[in-house]
């Protein structure tokens, strides 16, 4: 099986790290080949904001999104090579079993944290609307809303009962059906 078929069987798990070891441990992970990402967001509210700030994610040193957790595409039958890496205390699961991660709520969250919109960290909320943005920069993003002084897209890793929260316009939003929990 090559490294491609490896990758399209593999699923996202959250792996839980060391304080603050977040980067050293996502820095191991695609050293020894694994699809990882450790999502942070610029701090709109930091006084002396650059253009460097608004770069991708994957370049600027940013707020962790999930302090913490480190995300990571991998082949759960075969984890301990994941597990042995210094700074990892876990895989998220629920007994011996790691818990996936829905690959939309992984794609839609790139889709903000990677967005030029301001995005900051919110309580995780269940609400049964769920939302998928059908114009403007968030296009494909799923999530739900939250009606404050402005519209706000939720997204969030269910599993780990975290989100972010992005300011959006009611007009770019489609509702989805209603799925029972």
């Amino acid at each position: 099986m090559n490294s491609s078929d490896v990758r399209d069987s593999a699923a996202w798990f959250a792996v839980r790290t060391k304080s603050n070891r977040e980067a050293v441990v996502t820095t191991a992970l695609t050293g020894r080949g694994y699809d990882a990402w450790y999502p942070r967001y610029r701090d709109h509210r930091a006084k002396g904001s650059t253009p460097e700030a608004h770069a991708p994610t994957a370049t600027f040193i940013g707020r962790a999104a999930f302090p913490g957790y480190v995300f990571c595409r991998l082949d759960v039958s075969n984890r301990l090579p994941v597990l042995m890496i210094p700074g990892i205390v876990g895989i998220v699961s629920s007994g011996k079993t790691p818990l996936p991660i829905d690959e939309t709520e992984i794609s839609s969250l790139r889709l903000v944290l990677e967005s030029e919109l301001p995005v900051g960290p919110c309580n995780y909320l269940r609400i049964d609307d769920r939302v998928r943005v059908i114009s403007g920069p968030l296009l494909g993003a799923e999530g739900c809303v939250v009606q404050s002084d402005s519209d706000r897209l939720v997204v969030s890793i269910t599993l780990l009962q975290r989100s972010v929260s992005v300011e959006v316009s009611s007009q770019w939003l489609e509702k989805l059906s209603v799925v029972s929990r």
